[in-house]
């Protein structure tokens, strides 16, 4: 699996459909279609964009959508295309014999983030094939329930993971660390795991992931990770922070602070508001604000972080309260060499 940051084909996104995504009434779902296609629209600027459109959207879609964007047609309960979706690995082509590399997706199980009662997955857990066939892709099937929001790679078979995903009962049963590691290393080739104990405070509340990795830590180049830092000791992300810092340090990793914005509570409770959930792109990078004072010096910290690319914010807040941001409802594909 290469770095993120490695030259992209396109970025997927799903449109959403039903459910909580779009949530109780026409003004939750305009917020929804207006979230998701502005950072559509804004992955448009720097790289093919595709969105996967449920038939029931297939005129609505359109509507708040560039031109630019391609669209294809596929059943979906839900939006998060970074953890239904499969993640794209690059592999050598044995039939041609020198080399050259081909694209492959890895099809995860994907069972609505640990079977949760909200969730509905029945249409999401075939959509892997559908993106992998779209993009000319060879399929990977894995027997690992898994999504890409609860993996970040270097690029150099370095893997960040989180004990509350990967390990979690309601994914994979009776799995151990050392089984984990060695379908990621089948899969996505990885050779080196970095296990975090927990993920945010929010998330592992009941409408959460229980612990993805793509809102606590990302690598920005190898060597270094790029880490979300909540400063104010009565968050209790406080600590979740602190003990990550430590186990990437004892890892060998560089830790730099992406210190979390100051807003630390909204209706629900404290929030997981985060900068690290940010999606790159070719010469870009897609992040997250949140109309709050810390957006701009994050955004400063993104830009020193990814020199060359240029930062353009997204109000995540509207993703934020569905679940999650800009990095899980976009996926991207990797360019073949």
């Amino acid at each position: 699996m290469p770095a993120e940051g490695d030259p992209h084909e396109r970025t997927w996104l799903a449109w959403p459909t039903t459910g909580y995504t779009l949530g109780p009434d026409a003004e939750s779902a305009e917020a929804a279609r207006r979230t998701w296609a502005a950072v559509a629209n804004a992955a448009a600027g720097f790289e093919p964009v595709t969105v996967i459109v449920d038939p029931r959207d297939r005129d609505v879609a359109p509507r708040y959508l560039s031109g630019a964007i391609d669209t294809i047609e596929a059943p979906l309960n839900d939006a998060w295309v970074r953890d239904s979706g499969p993640t794209f690995v690059l592999g050598a082509d044995p039939s041609t014999g020198s080399g050259q590399a081909r694209l492959g997706a890895v099809d995860w199980v994907f069972n609505g983030w640990g079977g949760q009662d909200w969730a509905r997955w029945d249409r999401d857990a075939l959509l892997a094939p559908v993106i992998a066939e779209a993009a000319g892709a060879e399929l990977v099937e894995s027997p690992l329930t898994n999504e890409g929001g609860g993996i970040h790679v270097d690029g150099e078979g370095l893997v960040l993971l989180t004990d509350t995903v990967q390990l979690d009962p309601g994914r994979n049963p009776g799995w151990s660390r050392e089984q984990v590691e060695t379908e990621l290393g089948r899969t996505i080739g990885a050779t080196r795991t970095v296990w975090l104990p927990r993920g945010l405070t929010r998330d592992s509340e009941r409408f959460g992931t229980r612990g993805h990795i793509d809102i606590v830590a990302t690598m920005p180049r190898p060597g270094q990770v790029l880490l979300h830092t909540q400063q104010d000791a009565e968050h209790p992300d406080h600590a979740v922070s602190s003990e990550a810092a430590a186990v990437l340090r004892d890892a060998g990793l560089e830790v730099v602070a992406l210190p979390a914005p100051r807003t630390l509570r909204d209706e629900d409770g404290w929030v997981d508001w985060s900068y690290v959930n940010h999606s790159l792109v070719n010469g870009g990078v897609i992040a997250c604000v949140f109309g709050d004072p810390q957006d701009e010096e994050a955004l400063d910290i993104l830009r020193v972080a990814y020199p060359g690319r240029e930062v353009v914010g997204v109000d995540a807040r509207e993703l934020f309260a569905r679940g999650g941001g800009i990095h899980c409802i976009t996926q991207h594909q990797p360019a073949v060499p």
